[in-house]
């Protein structure tokens, strides 16, 4: 990991942790001084931000933290959820033993992170799967473009898991894609990671809701 990206992981968790508020100017030059680095860095990291919808630029005040509009953000996990659906259903029809046992792995993992309660692990760990989802897929073009996007919205998943049961509920239905795609079974791959991603309803409510509440609280 680089250090612009060291950098904006640390930005990101503070403003979804609710310790940079929305609205709040992110000033490159006490942001260097505060985590000992050049301004360099520092500005990646906040394009890199500007890209996630958490910071935006605006005239005369510079970058300042933000939040995509509630519809912005749904359509952005539509177009996840459909783009997983995709990787799924590859998956399942072409699934080799190697990737099997990756994405076994990767679900033992999550189990493990779930069991001890600790969100921040489940969320790397919840990562790792759905990258090993795109990699099964054996489509380098959709699995890198499923890659982007999934880090766009990375920030948001990650308060997904505060909901509560949701780490649960997660895996659960990491169990049952796996179990979809290692049975071949093309139709419920797709639908299971469909369904798995896609945020409408009372969960996007309840995201929706905690990304206020944060902000409220800040």
């Amino acid at each position: 990991m680089s250090q612009a990206q060291r950098l904006k992981q640390a930005i990101e968790d503070e403003i979804v942790d609710g310790r940079l508020a929305l609205g709040a100017r992110l000033d490159e030059v006490q942001l260097a001084e505060r985590f000992g680095v050049s301004r360099t860095p520092i500005r990646e990291a906040l394009i890199q931000l500007t890209m996630t919808g958490l910071v935006e630029t605006k005239p005369r005040k510079g970058a300042i933290v933000s939040a995509p509009e509630p519809q912005h953000l749904l359509a952005m996990f539509e177009t996840m959820a459909e783009m997983e659906a995709s990787c799924g259903r590859l998956a399942a029809r072409r699934l080799i033993p190697e990737d099997e046992a990756a994405l076994r792995d990767a679900l033992a993992a999550c189990a493990r992170a779930a069991e001890a309660g600790d969100t921040e692990a489940y969320y790397q760990e919840n990562y790792v799967f759905h990258t090993v989802v795109y990699r099964a897929c054996r489509n380098a073009f959709l699995g890198e473009q499923a890659r982007q996007l999934s880090r766009r919205l990375a920030p948001f998943r990650r308060l997904q898991l505060r909901v509560r049961q949701r780490l649960s509920q997660s895996l659960a239905e990491h169990a049952a894609i796996v179990e979809a795609i290692a049975s071949g079974d093309e139709v419920r791959a797709a639908e299971s990671l469909r369904a798995h991603v896609v945020v409408q309803g009372d969960r996007f409510s309840d995201l929706v809701a905690n990304m206020r509440s944060i902000n409220a609280a800040a």
